[in-house]
């Protein structure tokens, strides 16, 4: 049977027009500022929204409620209409954040949201010149910092970080748990690429060094931004090759084992439908939809890898 279409991972659906070309032009951006859909962030990344129906809708602010000395941040462009970012404190009315904001709003304002809790973050860690240690301004429509004492420019951020599935080539994946999360509730294996390293060598590295194992046949299936605070996060899935008894890392792992594709599913069952697990089932709990460690999963559950 021919599988539906799977779609890309949650908050990497959507590709709107960036407007990179217009970031220097004034003329063009004060235009646009007068029409355009203003995303308030606050300055803990939480942005208004409405709620209802079991979904979010974001409130949106005409520029003429914003002041004119908040740093205004092109987000882009989408059906014509312009869409900014600016930071303001929380006011009344209900704020969510981009985890809430991912998983109920309709994928153009997930993306919107997305890149400007980036943009947010990147600017609020770097407020200083890391050549010369004096203040920075935002250049380019928010896109650039620019150092007024040594003229250096200075780029957003964003760290690289695999994720893997991996499978034994047949009805086993391995999961693991760190120490962070809660009692059977597992995801994939996932770290940050090394300086110098390529991604295919960073899955195999990650994976041997979380869990003991080797792995051969590690392909990429997708990428999604995960500005928590700025990575991007690099889908893969990966064969074991050779033995499959695992040696866990005890700082990275507190558990990992291999699961069946029964085991998986009832696990993504009962947290998708909020229903009380099995207590005697070794797996209660999978990473949530929003997140590409559950496309992950879910894909090798529909047997796509």
């Amino acid at each position: 049977m021919a599988f539906q279409p799977f779609g890309p991972p949650r908050l990497a659906r959507v590709n709107y027009d960036r407007a990179a070309l217009r970031r220097n032009d004034a003329e063009w951006l004060a235009d646009a500022w007068r029409k355009a859909q203003v995303l308030a962030i606050s300055p803990d990344v939480k942005t208004p929204v409405e709620r209802g129906d079991g979904a979010l809708r974001l409130l949106l602010r005409d520029p003429s409620t914003v002041d004119d000395a908040v740093p205004r941040r092109l987000l882009g462009v989408a059906d014509e209409v312009p869409y900014f970012a600016v930071t303001l404190d929380e006011d009344d009315g209900t704020w969510a954040n981009l985890r809430e904001v991912g998983a109920l709003a309709d994928d153009l304002p997930a993306a919107l949201v997305t890149g400007a809790v980036a943009l947010e973050q990147w600017h609020a860690r770097h407020p200083r010149c890391p050549r010369c240690g004096a203040e920075t301004r935002e250049a380019q429509a928010g896109w650039t910092r620019v150092c007024p004492n040594d003229g250096s420019e200075h780029f957003p951020r964003t760290d690289p970080a695999v994720i893997m599935l991996v499978h034994d080539g047949g009805d086993l994946c391995l999961l693991g748990r760190g120490p962070q999360w809660g009692e059977r509730r597992f995801s994939t294996l996932a770290g940050f690429v090394e300086p110098g390293e390529s991604l295919e060598g960073a899955v195999a590295r990650e994976v041997f060094e979380e869990v003991g194992i080797a792995v051969t046949d590690v392909r990429y299936i997708a990428s999604q931004p995960w500005p928590f605070p700025s990575s991007l996060m690099v889908g893969f899935v990966a064969r074991l090759d050779g033995d499959p008894s695992l040696h866990l890392d005890p700082k990275e792992m507190a558990e990992a084992h291999w699961f069946t594709r029964e085991e998986v599913q009832r696990a993504a069952d009962w947290a998708d439908n909020g229903e009380q697990p099995d207590p005697d089932a070794r797996i209660h709990g999978v990473s949530p939809r929003l997140s590409i460690s559950r496309f992950l999963v879910d894909g090798w559950l529909e047997r796509r890898w």
